[in-house]
């Protein structure tokens, strides 16, 4: 673990940031803290800190709904604080990307031991909140999509469709593993969804005049997505 590291904390409660304001300077780690979970997402694509602590019970949204919108571009390290103790809360946490669940209250010494375990598993790589592409830009934080700087409106299962390709950006995303991850399990064999989909979705962030073009076939494979440089 890096000496002063980042810490943002997201927990409505302002007796429970302030004590862990507390613990966390007093072992050199700088503090951000956010009350609800769009602003925690805000700070986190702005001020991308080297662990999260987050907090389920959150005003504007369950904490599982803003760890899996986090996960869609983020994998700073997460440690669920919750007063939530259930074994059900638990496997939904780490389900969904949870590095970690310490219940409220809790013992700081172990706070801060199950802080450094997982920083020291997190993988040494930059996450981005947004994807750019030619004309093409996602931003993940949002769920908005621009081409040439227009705004293009996707419906719910197009925005998905676009942003695993987008992950995968230059390499082929198969058939099953996109039926997979935008309808399901039960999806990998209805292939006409996908073909339906693709060529929605060509139809909106595709530019007519392109030289180059940015969602490729792969036949009877899958689908690519082209990482292109500038517009």
């Amino acid at each position: 673990m890096s000496e002063n590291a980042t810490a943002l904390v997201i927990d409505d409660e302002k007796q429970i940031r302030r004590l862990l304001r507390i613990v966390l300077e007093e072992h050199n780690y700088r503090v951000l803290e956010a009350d609800s979970g769009r602003q925690g997402l805000a700070e986190a694509a702005q001020r991308k800190p080297d662990v999260v602590l987050l907090d389920l019970g959150l005003p504007d949204a369950d904490g599982i709904e803003i760890l899996r919108r986090l996960r869609e571009w983020s994998q700073v390290p997460v440690l669920i604080l919750s007063v939530r103790d259930g074994p059900e809360d638990k496997v939904a946490a780490l389900d969904a990307g949870a590095d970690d669940y310490v219940t409220k209250p809790f013992e700081s010494s172990e706070l801060l031991a199950r802080l450094r375990a997982i920083q020291r598993r997190a993988p040494a790589n930059l996450d981005e909140p947004s994807f750019h592409s030619g004309p093409l830009m996602i931003d993940f934080v949002s769920h908005t999509t621009t081409v040439n700087g227009k705004e293009v409106r996707l419906t719910a299962t197009e925005y998905a469709l676009l942003k695993v390709l987008a992950q995968h950006a230059g390499k082929v995303v198969t058939h099953k593993q996109l039926l997979r991850k935008v309808w399901g399990p039960n999806a990998e064999d209805h292939s006409q969804y996908l073909r339906v989909y693709v060529t929605h979705l060509r139809k909106k962030i595709e530019v007519a005049d392109a030289k180059e073009k940015l969602l490729r076939t792969e036949s009877g494979i899958g689908y690519r997505l082209i990482p292109l440089a500038g517009k």
